[in-house]
């Protein structure tokens, strides 16, 4: 079977349909990522008359409407996005949002002696030779003849024959053709990606994300872009509030909706532990609300598509929007968000570089929206969220096939009562070969951003723990103002005595302590560096360490899960050193994970 057509149109046809609306560029208002260099580029390989590519267009399934009748889907440009928003910015002059969602103009001045297209600058702008802006000359606004005669008006000695021809090269720009691949209606989401990927020479995957939202923005009988704006704003307000002020001044159609009302709190929040993409937000919102994992059975039903009949139906579309719909709103609510952060800190992670998974703390949201949706008793939700967030990362739950995952937790999630799914999980993958053999295993890396080590700094952080040999200062401060990780057998010392790098950063050997406390260290042995901290607590001279007894020294070594030996130890105990304190490590990740 045929799954796609090809044909060559011109360059201003495809603009004419994309300001129509007959192709639709659902991310057109979301950043333009090329430089102005490649636009450049873009218009004098027109001129020159080099392919630039191919677009690939997949049209929307034809949909059963309420009357009976049937509508034809618009087609949806699903590659070349940016070449496409590179002519309308160069050509028609159009704004485009840069990388920083600033609205801005890319005027590409072009020097007809020469035959030179460049990046307007105010070097330029000062040069009558140059055509500070193609667009004027193009866009149809102003005729040959009249953009010559300006043009010689200033430069009276220039060929005029070389510089008419070098015009009319320019302003046939759109009469150029580009390849246009067009997919089948009715091919699936997997066989699109599939053939994007074997047309698209570089070899770029499209997300599935990507796929809905050129479905939702696609969709104006369900407000499809305003949702699709909804979703976007947020995740650019998480990062950047100031873009607040970007939309009120540059949509204020959007500013008025109910979207915007719902998220401006946003406006004043700096909080960076979950800022989610698009993708993250999609997928929360969809899997809360639908019970269902796969984007991609998202993208059938925003389609209206009938799983039983196998047909495209426009109430199911319409009743998939308004799901959706309320999954966003879910999802971007002030109080929603914000209590789930606490949740998520409360159990420890109290920084974004302590959860390196970005589909943990996505589910973890599910689950917090799905029990709460449920009615469950919102102290039990607390420590279900807590429970469940720390769960996925010891056992890397969603590292390998999330979607399949996600499925099948939200199905469970939905049929039985969450205590149980829970208690059946850790019976199943948290037994005592796991805290006892597994675990202490896992533990033995050199990568500090290794998951089983970040839900140990939770631990401590929960547990309030002091930095190590510190009397005050907490490990959560040391790690929310970017302290340092260092060594309990030093780095220096344990390179002096022959271990490489993957020896001497082991995990096991890591702790936060201040850096005038490591200084103070230097790269003795511990046996050494220990027998000066001692005799100045008994001379109560503490310059190393503000901790006055053994008391506090030895409360201090173990809620840091330094084992006693290490005060006696050198280069030869190493090793045992290693296998005591992650056995310590992973007693005190149990003790913690029981206690959330």
């Amino acid at each position: 079977m045929q799954k796609y057509s090809v044909n060559q149109h011109l360059i201003e046809n495809i603009l004419s349909w994309v300001t129509t609306g007959e192709i639709a560029i659902p991310e057109i208002q979301r950043p333009f990522v090329w430089d102005s260099s490649k636009v450049r580029d873009l218009m004098d390989s027109l001129y020159q008359g080099y392919p630039i590519g191919y677009l690939i267009a997949w049209q929307n399934p034809n949909v059963r409407l309420k009357d009976g009748s049937m509508s034809k889907g618009k087609k949806i440009l699903i590659d070349g996005q940016q070449r496409v928003t590179a002519l309308t910015a160069a050509i028609l002059g159009q704004y485009v949002i840069n990388q920083t969602y600033q609205r801005v103009k890319i005027k590409i001045a072009f020097h007809p002696i020469d035959e030179r297209f460049e990046v307007q600058n105010p070097a330029i702008l000062k040069d009558k030779t140059w055509l500070h802006d193609i667009a004027e000359a193009i866009n149809g606004k102003t005729d040959l003849f009249e953009v010559a005669d300006n043009y010689f008006e200033l430069n009276p000695d220039v060929d005029k024959k070389q510089v008419r021809n070098a015009f009319s090269g320019l302003i046939n720009i759109p009469k150029k053709q580009i390849g246009l691949i067009e997919l089948a209606h009715d091919l699936d989401i997997e066989t699109v990606t599939e053939i994007f990927i074997r047309i698209n020479s570089k070899g770029v995957v499209l997300s599935q994300a990507d796929f809905v939202m050129s479905k939702i923005a696609s969709n104006t009988e369900y407000n499809g872009n305003d949702l699709r704006k909804a979703i976007d704003y947020f995740c650019h307000l998480a990062i950047a509030p100031e873009f607040y002020r970007h939309i009120v001044d540059n949509d204020q159609e959007f500013a008025k909706t109910p979207f915007f009302q719902k998220m401006q709190w946003l406006k004043v929040e700096n909080e960076d532990l979950y800022d989610p993409d698009y993708n993250d937000l999609i997928r929360v919102a969809f899997t809360s609300q639908f019970d269902r994992g796969r984007l991609a059975d998202l993208v059938s039903l925003l389609s209206g598509r009938n799983f039983e009949t196998r047909t495209f139906e426009d109430t199911i579309a319409e009743q998939s929007f308004a799901t959706l719909k309320i999954g966003v709103e879910n999802f971007i609510n002030e109080t929603n968000f914000k209590r789930f952060l606490m949740i998520i800190k409360s159990a420890g992670f109290i920084s974004p570089k302590l959860i390196r998974s970005q589909n943990v703390i996505n589910f973890a949201y599910i689950v917090y929206l799905k029990l709460k949706e449920l009615q469950v008793n919102s102290v039990a939700i607390e420590s279900y969220v807590r429970r469940w967030l720390v769960f996925s990362i010891l056992t890397g739950r969603y590292s390998g096939s999330p979607e399949s995952v996600f499925d099948f937790d939200i199905k469970q999630i939905s049929q039985k009562p969450f205590d149980e799914y829970l208690k059946e999980k850790e019976e199943g993958e948290l037994s005592d070969a796991f805290w006892n053999a597994s675990l202490p295993q896992s533990l033995d890396t050199s990568v500090a951003s290794s998951p089983y080590f970040h839900v140990y700094l939770a631990a401590q952080v929960k547990a309030n723990d002091k930095g190590f040999l510190s009397k005050d200062v907490l490990v959560s401060d040391l790690i929310s103002l970017r302290g340092d990780i260092h060594h309990l057998f030093p780095k220096d010392y344990l390179k002096k005595n022959g271990l490489d790098r993957s020896k001497y950063n082991q995990v096991a050997n890591y702790v936060y302590m201040q850096s005038e406390i490591n200084i103070k260290v230097g790269n003795k042995a511990p046996h050494e560096y220990f027998e000066i901290l001692m005799n100045q607590m008994v001379e109560s001279n503490l310059q190393v360490s503000g901790l006055a007894n053994e008391a506090e020294f030895m409360a201090n070594l173990q809620m840091n899960c330094v084992p006693t030996e290490l005060i006696q130890m050198n280069i030869e105990h190493y090793s045992d050193f290693l296998i005591l304190r992650r056995r310590l490590m992973a007693n005190k990740i149990k003790e913690y994970y029981f206690s959330l």
